[in-house]
């Protein structure tokens, strides 16, 4: 596995300013490296076999942009670039495109979006801080529940699809002869269905994509490779510790890299791209992934 490091364009003064009121402790600790660290992305190349692949397949893999509060348009378009000069097979994308706001425009978002180029097509799913700007629960920034969360989910699908992202909620699709691509519903706000995701895979390799990797456990049976992200790696990691807070009931065990879930079924945790919380990191950068995925 190699890395290739990237600058992504500098977070919005006033958003980071307000992250920046609110910090405290760990923002004394960190300060202006936390900052440079979370603008400062990697691109990560890794390699996996995948059963019942009869061809080799490039896929980047884009996760938890969180447009909106500390993202916007310069740094997605930076990891498009990033994820088109790698020259994918496929595009997928493991959400929390948006960070929690109801009353974000994601036209910018999704005009980056619309640049990502892949053979095989761009998929993704649905992630937590999704639900949230759906307006599906009273926001933590104090927002109000909506009851037409669900026609806000319907219709930015809709959006996501005019530009060029399939979203997978608990299905799949042929993508080639010999590959099945899945996606479930967010675990912590939606409805888990991973059997449904891979209905009609029949004998082709399986990717199934799953915002969140507390699924993994309690997988229903065996998938080719799961990719997830959400946990950020952490977010902040220390010397010889690593995370001390990682948003998983399984704390450290999924928190990044190449894992393994029920069945023995391969994982891959991605690093994600934006911030949650604080725009801060130490020690996890960002990261593009890019797989090259082979036959057995």
């Amino acid at each position: 596995m190699d890395t290739s490091p990237w600058s992504a364009p500098s977070l919005s003064r006033r958003r980071v300013l307000r992250g920046l009121l609110g910090g405290g402790l760990a923002l004394g600790t960190l300060g202006g490296a936390g900052l440079a660290q979370a603008a400062h992305f990697e691109v990560t190349r890794t390699q996996a076999l995948l059963p019942g692949l009869r061809a080799p397949l490039r896929v980047a893999f884009l996760t938890d942009l969180h447009y909106g509060l500390y993202v916007f348009s310069g740094s997605v378009r930076a990891w498009v670039n990033a994820a088109n000069a790698e020259r994918p097979d496929l595009i997928l994308l493991g959400g929390d495109f948006l960070d929690l706001r109801p009353e974000t425009d994601p036209a910018p978002l999704l005009a980056e979006l619309a640049r990502l180029r892949a053979s095989l097509g761009v998929y993704g799913v649905w992630g937590n801080h999704d639900y949230d700007s759906f307006g599906r629960r009273v926001s933590r920034r104090g927002g109000q529940a909506r009851p037409d969360w669900a026609q806000r989910r319907a219709d930015l699908t809709d959006a996501f699809a005019r530009a060029g992202v399939r979203v997978l909620l608990n299905r799949g699709q042929a993508v080639r002869d010999d590959l099945w691509v899945g996606g479930v519903d967010d675990f912590l706000q939606g409805e888990v269905d991973v059997l449904a995701a891979l209905a009609g895979a029949g004998e082709r390799a399986t990717l199934l994509l799953s915002h969140n990797p507390d699924i993994l456990p309690d997988l229903p049976g065996p998938a080719g490779l799961v990719l997830c992200g959400h946990t950020h790696g952490g977010q902040i990691r220390l010397p010889l510790i690593g995370a001390p807070v990682v948003p998983s009931r399984y704390g450290q065990r999924y928190a990044l890299g190449w894992v393994r879930g029920a069945y023995g079924t391969p994982a891959y945790v991605s690093r994600g791209l934006g911030t949650s919380g604080l725009p801060l990191r130490n020690l996890c950068p960002p990261e593009v992934t890019v797989l090259t995925l082979t036959p057995v």
